[in-house]
């Protein structure tokens, strides 16, 4: 997974003509770090799309911008839309993540 340190790098990888995914997180959250124990599985099964991360603490303000009120939260951006959003609290297992990605690309 790809980190992202900018909100310029984060606007230019959005405009991508395929979806892109992008996990927001913080160093601080322990779902993230218990995202992060079943992630890896989870971007082995959509390994033809581009993963990215964004420590919302970093770069401050992009949370807010795309609505994203808990974390860890799964977007999927394309074309600079956003196209598909998980919430925090749907993102605790593999299982929901994937089923999330399957109807977001399918």
């Amino acid at each position: 997974m790809k980190h992202i340190d900018t909100e310029a790098q984060f606007n230019e990888i959005i405009q991508s003509e395929k979806p892109v995914i992008i996990k927001f997180f913080a160093d601080w959250c322990p779902d993230c770090k218990r995202m992060n124990m079943f992630i890896g599985d989870v971007m082995e099964d959509f390994d033809s799309y581009e993963w990215y991360e964004i420590n919302t603490d970093e770069v401050e303000g992009i949370g807010e911008k795309y609505d994203v009120m808990g974390i860890p939260s799964i977007l999927v951006f394309q074309k600079g839309e956003k196209i598909g959003h998980q919430h925090s609290a749907d993102t605790k297992t593999p299982e929901s993540v994937s089923s999330f990605l399957e109807q977001q690309l399918a």
